[in-house]
This record gives structure tokens, sequence and C-alpha cells, in this order.
């Protein structure tokens, strides 16, 4: 096709007008009309300008399993894959600790024992798809109130360690007086082992003489979680 003047007009990528209706469904229909892999469309468009991601964004959902796995994978795995470079990896991570922080801040300085399924959803999120075990501790005041939430320790896929007297310093420093302990099982099984009970144990025995609480211990994994309390083991 040629313009007024005899010059060849550049006809437009084959893959513009289905960027322009995806985004119309968004903005007209919302999230809930798009698929998972429309929806990662949406963002690898912004940071791969010139180019189809469509077959880019199944590909990063069928190589990780789905979107959670996918929002949890490390830069470094994601630039493993063929298309994916150091700014794609660096936008999906922002997304995420975008997310992260938006459920974190909705949780502080708030009584946490009332936001309990808030609280398990910001879990499940910054947790389960971990491929390491990782001890957090959410440290409350008199009121319940969360005033940090802290990992302690990480450790191998199947151990990290904890250690009392460490905890109980943190504790004391930031004033708490009441704890919640979390930490992830990599395989997908929430069921608590002999050391995590032992450890609880351990840890309760060490606030006992500064009066703090330890409202629960929290097994968080891909496929639920376990409450050690709910269990009778608290």
């Amino acid at each position: 096709m040629t313009d007024l003047f005899g010059k060849q007009e550049k006809k437009p990528p084959h893959y513009a007008g289905h960027r322009q209706r995806l985004r119309d469904r968004f903005v007209g229909a919302g999230a809930g009309a798009l698929q998972d892999y429309e929806l990662l469309e949406l963002l690898l468009f912004m940071a791969i300008p010139r180019r189809d991601v469509k077959e880019l964004a199944k590909t990063l959902l069928s190589t990780f399993g789905s979107l959670p796995e996918l929002m949890s994978a490390s830069h470094h795995e994601l630039t493993q894959i063929d298309g994916i470079s150091e700014n794609v990896a660096t936008a999906i991570k922002t997304v995420t600790a975008i997310a992260e922080r938006m459920m974190k801040q909705e949780l502080m300085q708030k009584p946490i024992l009332n936001n309990w399924t808030r609280l398990m959803d910001y879990c499940h999120m910054t947790m389960a798809h971990e491929k390491k075990e990782h001890f957090r501790i959410l440290f409350m005041n008199k009121k319940n109130e969360l005033i940090a939430d802290e990992i302690q320790g990480s450790g191998t896929v199947d151990h990290t360690p904890a250690y009392p007297r460490e905890i109980m310093k943190r504790s004391l420093e930031l004033g708490a007086t009441a704890l919640i302990l979390m930490h992830n099982h990599p395989s997908g099984d929430p069921k608590p082992s002999q050391a995590d009970i032992d450890m609880t144990n351990a840890i309760i025995a060490a606030a006992k003489p500064f009066e703090i609480t330890i409202h629960d211990h929290i097994v968080i994994a891909r496929n639920g979680y376990t409450s050690f309390r709910n269990e009778g083991l608290i």
C-alpha cells in the first residue's frame, strides 16, 4: 500500500490488533474475562513492546505450572527461559513484590488474629512456592497487632534452623509480647514433622520466662497449611 506521495506505507504488525482487543476486554470486562496466559500477555506487552508474546506467555505457564509458581520463580529461573531478558524478569518480579507489599501493608498495625484469612493468603503467596525452607516470625504487641514480619532463617529443601535464644532476643528488641511462628514445606505436604514439633516446644519453653505467648505455628505448603493450635499441638 502507498500513500498520496507514492511512498510505501508500513503495515502494522499482525499482533497490534490482538493487543488492543485484549486491552479492551480487560478494561471492559475485567480480569475475570481473561485466561491466565492472557493476563500474562498484558504484563509482557509492557516489557516487550515489539513482539507477539502469546506463545511466550503460554511457555512460561507450562514451564512453571501455574501463575503462582511463575510469580514465585527466581530472577535467575526466569531468565533461563528463551525470550525472557533481564528487563522482562525484573518486570515480573516487580509485580510479585508489589502484590506482596500490598498484602503486608493491609496486615501491619492491625489485630492479626482478626484477619486470619488475609494472613493465610499473604503467607501462602510469600512462602508456599519457595524452593527452600524459611522460618518466619510474626511479632505482635499486647493488642495482638502485627508490629514486624521477619524471616529468621533459611535452610535446605527439607530443613531450616531456628534458635530459641535468638528469637527471644529479637522479640525483646521489638517489644513483642506474642508470636506466630511459620515455616514452609517445599515438598508440598503441610504435615508437621517431629522435628517441627520439638522445635516449637523448645521455643515455647524459651518464651515462658519472658511472658511471651506463642499463639500458633503454621506450616505452609502448596497443598495447604497446618495450624499447630488447630491440631492440638500447642
